[in-house]
């Protein structure tokens, strides 16, 4: 497994990170949940990426769970705040008073003293930036936070943040965007603002919601139990996967397979591999309802793909790629 500065800052994470959104507590039992942070772990996968809206928190209680025995200071432990966590009206968002409690609240269901990225998961226009970065200043000057990232911000959010973050001397050093061969719409001005803040990207859904994993067929049904069905996504989730589950984009897809085992690889370690080939990307997050699919994936780490693959890829997918900015969210 190889490592990679997240962003200016000194904290390196793993190329490849662990993430549990809609899988531990929710769509795999406990001891599965287990075995995929296990599986991660034996990998060489150091970063473990939460939240605690998912699973309406119990993710962060598998993932506590089964992280316990782990020594803290070997891995990087990474949760969000901002999405409601309860019926109150205080239960939601990015105020001073929702802050501090959704951390405690993250801290005892994670079983650790320290969160070390905690993400801002979605933008607040109801609250001031001052007060929520007063907050995450409070909180990484008690030691409960070490760095502090956003989720899904646009490029003017996260310039207006930063400043902030200077401003109080916040370590803000991590954007959480989509990124995919098929969603691309941080490259027109999220990674630039990043780049000059000194921000890396941590990204999400590098298989675009399953869809590049291989296992949707064109003119087929959608696989029972899959990440797509009914039965097993979220509402959110099948939205966003509901927007290529079409014949014409499946076909492309499936000459993408082709051309990966051509390379020696399978369609998921060729869709990871080109996510971490942008130089901007300091990791990408991985998903696993079985431990085989972790051992998979993880062999995306370190791969190198050539330009004419790179271009190759951009030509196969041509017409289906989701380029604009304002999608940003």
């Amino acid at each position: 497994m190889n490592h990679r500065r997240l962003g200016a800052s000194g904290l390196a994470v793993s190329e490849i990170a662990f993430g549990n959104w809609i899988t531990h507590g929710a769509q795999v039992d406990d001891n599965t949940a287990f075995s995929c942070v296990h599986a991660a772990l034996d990998a060489g996968i150091t970063t473990f990426d939460t939240a605690d809206v998912y699973s309406e928190t119990r993710a962060e209680s598998v993932l506590g769970q089964a992280l316990k025995a782990v020594r803290r200071e070997g891995i990087e432990l990474c949760t969000k705040v901002y999405h409601p966590t309860g019926a109150g009206n205080n239960d939601k968002g990015l105020s001073r008073k929702h802050i501090m409690e959704a951390c405690h609240a993250s801290l005892n269901r994670l079983q650790t003293d320290y969160i070390d990225v905690y993400y801002a998961h979605r933008f607040d226009a109801t609250v001031s930036l001052e007060e929520t970065f007063l907050a995450f200043s409070d909180l990484v000057r008690q030691g409960k936070v070490l760095y502090v990232g956003v989720s899904e911000w646009t490029a003017d959010q996260i310039t207006n943040g930063a400043a902030l973050a200077r401003e109080l001397r916040v370590p803000l050093v991590a954007s959480q965007p989509q990124y995919s061969m098929l969603w691309r719409v941080i490259e027109a001005e999220v990674v630039h603002a990043c780049e000059r803040e000194g921000i890396g990207q941590v990204v999400w859904s590098p298989l675009a919601q399953g869809i590049l994993s291989g296992k949707y067929a064109p003119e087929k049904p959608v696989p029972s139990g899959s990440r797509a069905s009914s039965s097993a996504g979220s509402p959110f989730f099948n939205k966003l996967a509901g927007q290529w589950l079409r014949t014409e984009v499946l076909l492309a897809v499936s000459k993408l397979d082709s051309l990966a085992r051509e390379a020696g690889l399978t369609l998921p370690q060729l869709a990871i591999s080109w996510v971490l080939q942008n130089p901007h990307i300091s990791a990408a997050i991985i998903g696993a309802s079985k431990p085989e699919q972790v051992q998979e994936n993880v062999k995306a780490s370190g791969v190198r793909l050539d330009s004419e693959m790179m271009r190759e890829i951009d030509t196969i997918l041509d017409g289906f790629i989701e380029r604009d900015p304002a999608k940003t969210g």
